[in-house]
């Protein structure tokens, strides 16, 4: 079982930066792939970013692709994001997710096995 909370989510205007953090509790979270997935009222989940559980493999959607930059720090149980040029269509509510699979099937799946509560980054124009 793994617990993920993110924190880090506001207001920012166009052009600007934030950079997200999600927690998890566990002592396996060293063995998930971590990625980051956004929602917005009526439209489906989409998965921003993914990394390997080394962290030697990413992922990057591409309308963020060269923005936000994935990073994880497998000593303190953390994963981030980096959110850079920020514009107001990655205004959505943000969600931290751990999946036992490879990084691939990640990608390829959109689907985790944990999710963290969401927060909300909204980029004002």
């Amino acid at each position: 079982q793994v617990q993920l909370v993110e924190s880090g989510g506001g207001l920012v205007q166009a052009g600007g930066s934030l950079r997200l953090s999600c927690a998890a509790s566990g002592r396996t979270f060293s063995t998930y792939a971590m990625g980051w997935f956004r929602q917005t009222p009526g439209k489906e989940r989409e998965l921003v970013a993914v990394i390997s559980w080394r962290g030697g493999t990413t992922y990057y959607s591409d309308s963020v692709k060269g923005r936000f930059t994935i990073s994880r720090d497998n000593a303190k149980n953390t994963v981030n994001l980096q959110m850079n040029s920020l514009k107001p269509e990655d205004t959505a509510v943000y969600y931290c997710a751990a999946s036992k699979s490879s990084t691939r099937e990640v990608v390829s799946s959109s689907r985790a096995d944990y999710w963290g509560q969401g927060t909300q980054v909204t980029v004002s124009s």
